[in-house]
C-alpha cells in the first residue's frame, strides 16, 4: 500500500511539472510573438532647417505632406501602408532615439535636419535628428520608402565645371 502511495505522488508530481513547463512554454511563445507584430499607426517625416518646414504623414489610408503652410493629402493604397509599416516594423523601437545621424550639416544649414516619428500601439518613437538625404543606417530603407511614397526624392546637386 505504500508503494502504491509513493507511485502515486510521483507520478501526480511529474504530470504537474509537465503541465507548469507547457503553460510557461506557451506564455515564452506568446511574448515573443507579440514582440515581433507591432501595429505602426502612423508615421511621420520632419524635415526643417530657417527657410523650410516639410512634414509627411503616413497613415493606414493616406498621406498628407505639409510643406511651409501648404497641406496635400493623398490617397495611400493597401499595399503601400503595409510595405511602409513592414519596414517600420524592423526598426527596434525602444531604440530608434538613440541612432547616431553620420553626418552634422544640419547643424550649420547645409541640409534639413529630419526625425522620423513613428506611432505603434499609442506609443510615440521618435528618432534623433539626422541630415536629410542621409539617415543613421537602421533608418535608412524607411527613410528611402518614405521619400518615394511620397514623391520627395533628394536629386544630387549638379556638378559644375
Amino acid at each position: 500500500m505504500k508503494a502504491n502511495l509513493q507511485i502515486l505522488l510521483l507520478f501526480s508530481l511529474v504530470i504537474i511539472n509537465c503541465n507548469s513547463q507547457q503553460k510557461t512554454d506557451i506564455h515564452r511563445n506568446i511574448s515573443t510573438v507579440n514582440q515581433k507584430v507591432q501595429k505602426i499607426e502612423k508615421i511621420e517625416l520632419k524635415e526643417q532647417t530657417r527657410g523650410t518646414n516639410r512634414i509627411i504623414t503616413f497613415e493606414p489610408t493616406f498621406f498628407n505632406i505639409f510643406l511651409n503652410g501648404n497641406d496635400t493629402k493623398t490617397e495611400l493604397s493597401t499595399a503601400d501602408w503595409e510595405n511602409i509599416s513592414n519596414q517600420a516594423g524592423l526598426i527596434d523601437l525602444s531604440k530608434i532615439s538613440s541612432y547616431k545621424s553620420p553626418t552634422t550639416g544640419r547643424f550649420s544649414d547645409r541640409a534639413l535636419s529630419s526625425t522620423i516619428i513613428i506611432t505603434s500601439a499609442g506609443k510615440i518613437y521618435e528618432s534623433s535628428s539626422f541630415d536629410a538625404g542621409i539617415p543613421p543606417k537602421e533608418l535608412e530603407g524607411l527613410y528611402q520608402l518614405l521619400k518615394s511614397k511620397s514623391g520627395i526624392i533628394k536629386r544630387p546637386k549638379p556638378k559644375f565645371l
